[in-house]
């Protein structure tokens, strides 16, 4: 006879990684608003702006470039180095201008002081210089997230093992076994791509309402290599998908509904909110956004029962979302 499942002992360790996940979120939120605050400082100290909305020159080249959806993300990063090249070319230091192009002699006196050289540094070039300002490469981001998420992932896999919790609890052998297998695979790409476009729906929905919804985890993880896609499509997203389905529905869900006799519609709700809190680096719009992605999920996979399907639906929508938007410069709105 096998023991009883400690569905409090397995709970623990959830709630456990649900608040160590929401505090690493909420580090990437900082991260990115911090980003966003040194980019806008670094603008206001350019010496060309466009004329519409004070953007700096080389900002609203980017922004114009972002808009232009024949680009792919290999063009557009081109552009942008020859962008920014021409910029640095007509961004010359008065000393340079008024000698000629020539920059001074080091050692001879001038008006700035007794350390010419260190007073005549531009004050960008200090911001670049802070040890606190240095910016993590795609690569490095994507073996973060793949490494955190993945040991996530497998502490709460060791922690239903050990509690000796039923595949069916987690959706891993749902009761009805068209949910098993290819089917569930179909039926997955199915409920993903419909997530998809309601998903792109609900963001123009936000942007029209004015509500922010920031896309920098997504562009910052996009890659610009074959080799950098490969491993975003094949492992990263995998990933990510598994372990997310596996927490916010599994777990909370179902293993929490067989476990306390809780209705799984009132932990959909309850999980789909602890979904969206840990999105808060999209910004507000970001977060209702993704709510309204969770809640759907939470419905599939109270409906079907089975972990395989939402897992599926859950990486199509995110496949989806980075090949058009970052790959091909597609934006629907």
């Amino acid at each position: 006879m096998s023991p009883a499942p400690m569905y409090p002992s397995f709970a623990g360790v959830t709630l456990l990684v649900l608040g160590l996940l929401i505090l690493l979120a909420r580090a990437s939120q900082a991260m990115f608003d911090d980003r966003g605050d040194d980019d806008e400082r670094a603008g206001d100290g350019d010496a060309g702006e466009s004329a519409d909305a004070g953007i700096p020159a080389t900002g609203a080249a980017r922004i114009e470039r972002h808009a232009d959806t024949g680009l792919t993300r290999a063009e557009r990063i081109e552009r942008e180095v020859l962008e920014e090249g021409e910029a640095d070319d007509d961004n010359s230091t008065p000393w340079q201008r008024d000698s000629g192009g020539e920059t001074p002699d080091e050692n001879a006196e001038s008006p700035w002081g007794e350390n010419p050289a260190e007073d005549r540094a531009p004050k960008s070039e200090e911001r670049v210089r802070r040890p606190d300002q240095i910016e993590f490469t795609t690569g490095a981001l994507l073996v973060n997230v793949a490494f955190s998420q993945g040991v996530f992932g497998a502490a709460l896999v060791g922690a239903a093992w050990l509690a000796d919790l039923p595949p069916d609890a987690l959706g891993i052998v749902p009761a009805d076994p068209w949910n098993l297998g290819v089917p569930a695979v179909a039926l997955g790409v199915a409920v993903g791509v419909a997530l998809y476009v309601a998903n792109e729906l609900a963001a123009a929905v936000a942007d029209a309402a004015g509500v922010e919804y920031t896309e920098g985890v997504r562009e910052s993880l996009a890659p610009d290599s074959p080799t950098g896609w490969a491993v975003l499509l094949g492992v990263v997203l995998p990933v990510i998908a598994g372990f997310e389905e596996l927490l916010f529905r599994a777990a909370l869900i179902g293993a929490f509904s067989a476990g306390f006799g809780l209705s799984p519609w009132l932990l959909a709700v309850l999980s789909t909110l602890a979904f969206a809190a840990g999105h808060g680096a999209q910004g507000p719009g970001g977060v209702a956004v993704t709510g309204v992605l969770g809640f759907a999920l939470a419905a599939a996979f109270v409906v079907s029962g089975s972990l395989l399907v939402v897992v599926v639906a859950h990486y199509v929508v995110n496949a989806l979302e980075f090949v058009i938007h970052e790959e091909f410069g597609i934006e629907w709105v």
